[in-house]
């Protein structure tokens, strides 16, 4: 399992590397397609370790489709909130306080809207898969998201001109991001 993940993640590394989404338009085309063929590999990977039958793998693939396309927009939402929590907190500016308290609501209610998602496809998902191929299912999930997530912050650390800045330092006066992205 350990040489798949390796595979896995040579595949995919440089294409994740290599893609750059703007800061004002982080949904490209170009990031549409890398995510597409990182899908269709890890669900290759995912059929191939869970020993899905025909049936199954089309039934995860629909709600792959389906929560994938849902969570993405919460997450890309909750993106948009952060930044805009940010811009309300600069150092030396007054912040409105009606304008962060809708946005604190607008973060929590997201993360009940995640939950919520995650345990319908969970749930839907038991209807086709056994419990011990939900559970790898989760955890080849998670293992994946850490990795796209340690890709990103090597990307950050990467990046050259203005605004860029090692991985775990931050701009003065603001706290580290929480949450997924």
């Amino acid at each position: 399992m350990k040489r798949l993940w390796l595979a896995l993640s040579l595949v995919l590394a440089p294409g994740l590397v290599a893609q750059e989404p703007t800061p004002a338009r982080p949904d490209t085309a170009e990031a549409e397609r890398l995510r597409a063929r990182i899908e269709e590999r890890f669900s290759q990977h995912v059929q191939q370790e869970l020993r899905l039958t025909p049936d199954q793998s089309t039934k995860l693939r629909a709600s792959q489709e389906r929560f994938g396309t849902q969570r993405r927009a919460l997450m890309r939402q909750q993106l948009e909130r952060r930044r805009a929590l940010e811009d309300q907190m600069q150092p030396g500016v007054a912040a409105n306080a009606d304008s962060v308290r809708k946005l604190m609501d607008g973060n929590q209610a997201a993360r009940a809207q995640m939950l919520k998602l995650e345990q319908d496809e969970d749930r839907e998902m038991a209807g086709y898969l056994t419990p011990v191929q939900r559970a790898r299912y989760q955890r080849m999930r998670e293992m994946l998201m850490r990795r796209v997530n340690e890709m990103r912050e090597q990307r950050r650390g990467e990046r050259v001109g203005p605004g860029a800045r090692p991985p775990g330092q931050r701009l003065p006066g603001r706290r580290p991001r929480q949450g997924r992205i």
